[in-house]
């Protein structure tokens, strides 16, 4: 069942044309990355998902029954309300009932980490903790569709972990659609990718299948030491880039599996490793915006 489907939204400031007919679904349930450089129009396109801006051309379909979160890629705070209180505000203003805000929100703060400074004042919050503000605000709620704009791109590693953990914790209850720039974020935590570049999507699908259509696989030959690796490709002088201890065979024009697996079992010497590769998905966008 589809959450939300976007059919050829198109936005124009004066004479720039910053996202151009971009069509996609989301399935209920399932999450998504929008991925692309700054620019690209990710912050349009959400701003138009989440009704904060008008189209000039095309439309939004979305289960208005099953609630939206939004989470801007630079929330806002007032720096004199305490986590509490300004939760409690946004539950308010997002439809929950009163009597049940105060809880709601409790128990949201309690969920992104925020239990023990849900009583201080936003206004002395670090940044991170300002990321779990904003995505406490986003789902107090309980909405089943949640938008984030580059919810972990101004954490350090630690804090973008904890954050991509709670949204993996939300996962198949929730649609999410978040946009990044972070590959290895979105490559262990989407079923569907949406790459955009200068306002168009240049390739979608799920992960699988774009993997699929971009695989390049190589064979990754691993050895003990880089002497190993070198003597190795002296009695065998295959095609190869080597790194390290490593040979790295193509992924067209080389030997097969097999013919590499005989090869090594008739002289094993130094070989640790044995695997075949894909492309990763930052060596895929590369590929996808390079070509346009």
């Amino acid at each position: 069942m589809n959450m939300l489907e976007a059919r050829r939204l198109t936005k124009r400031y004066g004479g720039e044309l910053a996202v151009d007919q971009v069509s996609f679904t989301l399935e209920e349930g399932t999450a998504t990355a929008l991925i692309g450089p700054n620019g690209a129009g990710k912050t349009t396109t959400l701003s138009m998902l989440a009704g904060l801006l008008k189209p000039t051309e095309g439309s939004v379909e979305w289960d208005a029954h099953s609630g939206i979160g939004f989470l801007p890629q630079h929330p806002q705070f007032f720096p004199w309300l305490t986590a509490i209180e300004f939760t409690e505000m946004a539950a308010k203003i997002s439809g929950v009932e009163a009597k049940l805000a105060r809880k709601q929100s409790e128990r949201t703060l309690e969920f992104v980490g925020l239990g023990q400074a849900m009583n201080k004042k936003t206004g002395t919050f670090s940044g991170g903790m300002k990321q779990r503000l904003g995505l406490a605000q986003a789902i107090v709620h309980q909405p089943k569709l949640l938008l984030l704009d580059e919810p972990v791109s101004a954490l350090d590693p630690t804090g973008r972990r904890e954050v991509m953990d709670l949204l993996k914790s939300l996962q198949g209850q929730t649609t999410i659609l978040y946009s990044t720039h972070i590959l290895n974020d979105a490559e262990e935590m989407t079923d569907q990718v949406l790459f955009m570049q200068r306002g168009k999507l240049v390739e979608q699908g799920s992960l699988a299948e774009v993997k699929k259509r971009h695989a390049n696989p190589q064979i990754r030959i691993g050895f003990d030491n880089s002497e190993h690796a070198a003597r190795f490709l002296q009695s065998n002088p295959w095609q190869a880039e080597v790194k390290g201890a490593s040979i790295w065979l193509p992924a067209s024009g080389g030997p097969s599996m097999e013919e590499v697996l005989r090869v090594i079992a008739s002289d094993p010497a130094g070989v640790n490793a044995v695997e075949r590769q894909s492309a990763t998905l930052e060596e895929i966008f590369l590929k996808v915006v390079g070509a346009r």
